[in-house]
C-alpha cells in the first residue's frame, strides 16, 4: 500500500508523511480534478494516515479497493464516480487494467493516478534513470501518448520545521544521497512536483503538456 512514492521503514515513513505536502495541494487538485465532493469514490491501495485522511474530509464516503495482480477491483459494474491511485498501481499503461477500471467507473468517471513527475529536489534521492521521471511524463510516453490522460502538475514541498530536521531525516532515509541534498539546502524544504495523470472514462484526446 502506499501513499508516498517511497518504500521506507515504519518509524522513517511517519515522519515522511508529516512533513509531506502540509498545504495538502493534493487533495484539493483529485478534488478539483475528480470531483469527489459527493461521488461515489474508490481509493485504490491507499493505506491509513494524513493523505487518506484529507480525502475523506473531502468524501466522507470513499471507499477502499484492493490492489491485486491481475487488477480485478470488488465493486460492481458501474458503482464509482472515481478511482484515485496513489504511487503503488499503473506503472505505466495496461489495456487491460483501463478494462477494468472502466467497468466500475459511470460514464464521464474519472481514473485518477498520482505518481512523482521529477524536475525537481525530491527527484535527487533516487538513482537517476527510473521512467518515473522520464518516460512516463513525456509526450510520447505510455500515458500522454495512447493511454487517453492528460497530466496535471502539482508544485508540492516537503516542509521540515528546520534544516537541521531536514538533514536528519534526509540522511537516515536515503542514505549518501539524502546527505548528499540535505547538505545543498538553504532552507528546510524540498521542491516536489506530482503528477496526477487523469482520464475520463473511456479515455480522453488529445493529452495536454504539463500544467505549470
Amino acid at each position: 500500500m502506499a501513499d508516498l512514492p517511497f518504500v521506507l521503514p515504519a518509524a522513517l515513513a511517519d515522519r515522511l508523511r508529516a512533513v509531506a505536502d502540509v498545504e495538502g495541494k493534493i487533495p484539493r487538485v483529485l478534488d478539483e480534478l475528480g470531483h469527489m465532493t459527493g461521488s461515489d469514490v474508490g481509493l485504490l491501495d491507499v493505506p491509513s494516515g494524513p493523505l487518506r485522511d484529507r480525502l475523506a474530509a473531502v468524501e466522507p464516503g470513499i471507499r477502499d479497493l484492493a490492489l491485486t495482480s491481475p487488477l480485478r477491483l470488488e465493486t460492481p459494474d458501474a458503482s464509482l464516480d472515481v478511482v484515485a491511485s496513489l504511487w503503488s498501481a499503473f506503472h505505466g499503461v495496461d489495456r487491460a487494467e483501463l478494462v477494468e477500471v472502466d467497468r466500475v467507473l459511470r460514464p464521464d468517471g474519472r481514473l485518477l493516478v498520482v505518481h512523482d513527475y521529477g524536475r525537481d529536489d525530491v527527484s535527487a534521492l533516487v538513482e537517476p534513470g527510473s521512467p518515473v521521471y522520464g518516460a512516463w511524463s513525456r509526450r510520447d510516453g505510455p500515458f500522454l501518448k495512447g493511454g487517453g490522460f492528460r497530466i496535471r502538475v502539482i508544485h508540492c514541498f516537503w516542509t521540515f520545521d528546520t534544516l537541521e530536521a531536514a538533514q536528519e531525516l534526509l540522511a537516515e532515509a536515503f542514505g549518501e544521497r539524502g546527505e548528499t541534498v540535505g547538505a545543498g539546502l538553504k532552507r528546510p524544504r524540498l521542491a516536489w512536483n506530482v503528477a496526477v495523470y487523469h482520464r475520463i472514462r473511456g479515455g480522453v484526446a488529445p493529452a495536454t503538456l504539463p500544467e505549470r
